[in-house]
């Protein structure tokens, strides 16, 4: 272990993590057995009347688009898919844990509609690139910044420095963050996910996910190449994209018969209005089209 990822180990030990919710342990405990069915899942969902209510605003949104309304958490998890629900129960309960700090432009409303249009994003492009269920990237991606808030929670004048060096996407956070201390809020990730102990899967795509560089060449990483293609959406407040033209490039690279980005980006645009009422979310004053057809160095005027 290197110095920096021991100062990391050491800064996250001492940020006392929340625990998760008994319901998403139970809800991981049952996922290590492949026997278990839709019965078993909702148990420790219908112990959690909030959850309960949440897994069935989710099914019951228009994202699904089902013809009457689903009241039964079995059922639920029957017509969507033990994965999908599971791995909302986990990102729901994540969600909750999140701090709000006072760190210079920090928003934790604006992080996770980042973190929703990243999720999207990866799930379509795994889909994309031939992955068969891309339902894992979806959670990985909404994942993948969900350090972000614990560090600058720690550490809150360092981050506000590091937040306002980003200048509007200009310069990329995790470069900056290794910069400064030798690891970045991706290696955190990682970190906290496996102290939660969530599945080694979303580890390791959550702390890959700034390393689109050297994982868009590797033919055989589908599933962190969507993540990390993901992490160069422009941020909801963000004025401009200054990394456009990069996303277009690694995009064209990868897409073979897939989409345009245009296309895609707009399909997006409509999978998010669908699920953000579920997280009461608002939608971006700017969609992934207006920053797409913005110049990448100039403020939008929308």
């Amino acid at each position: 272990m290197t110095d920096s990822s021991k100062q990391l180990k050491d800064l996250l030990a001492g940020a006392q993590l929340p625990a998760l919710p008994q319901s998403a342990i139970r809800l991981l405990e049952l996922s290590q057995d492949p026997e278990n069915g839709p019965a078993e899942f909702s148990v420790p969902i219908e112990s959690d009347p909030g959850l309960t209510g949440q897994v069935l605003r989710f099914v019951n949104s228009s994202y699904f688009g089902f013809s009457r309304e689903i009241s039964s958490v079995k059922l639920a998890i029957t017509l969507v898919g033990i994965r999908t629900i599971k791995n909302f129960a986990l990102w729901s309960a994540v969600f909750s844990l999140m701090p709000n700090p006072k760190s210079g432009p920090f928003d934790l409303k604006n992080l996770w509609q980042d973190s929703l249009r990243r999720g999207l994003f990866a799930r379509a492009m795994g889909k994309n690139l031939g992955l068969k269920d891309s339902e894992d990237l979806f959670a990985a991606a909404l994942l993948q910044d969900m350090a972000v808030p614990l560090l600058a929670k720690e550490l809150p004048e360092k981050y506000a420095d590091l937040l306002v060096s980003r200048a509007n996407g200009e310069n990329r956070l995790s470069q900056l963050e290794r910069e400064k201390f030798g690891w970045d809020h991706a290696e955190a990730g990682g970190v906290i996910a496996r102290g939660w102990s969530l599945p080694e899967e979303f580890a390791v795509l959550i702390e890959s996910h700034a390393d689109i560089e050297q994982l868009v060449n590797e033919p055989n990483e589908p599933g962190k190449v969507s993540v990390a293609l993901s992490a160069l959406l422009p941020a909801s407040n963000d004025e401009a994209w200054p990394e456009r033209d990069t996303f277009v490039g690694y995009y064209e690279q990868l897409r073979g018969s897939g989409p345009s980005v245009e296309e895609l980006l707009a399909q997006i645009d409509v999978e998010f209005e669908e699920f953000a009422p579920v997280l009461k979310l608002t939608t971006p004053t700017q969609t992934l089209v207006d920053s797409f057809h913005a110049s990448p160095k100039e403020p939008s005027q929308a």
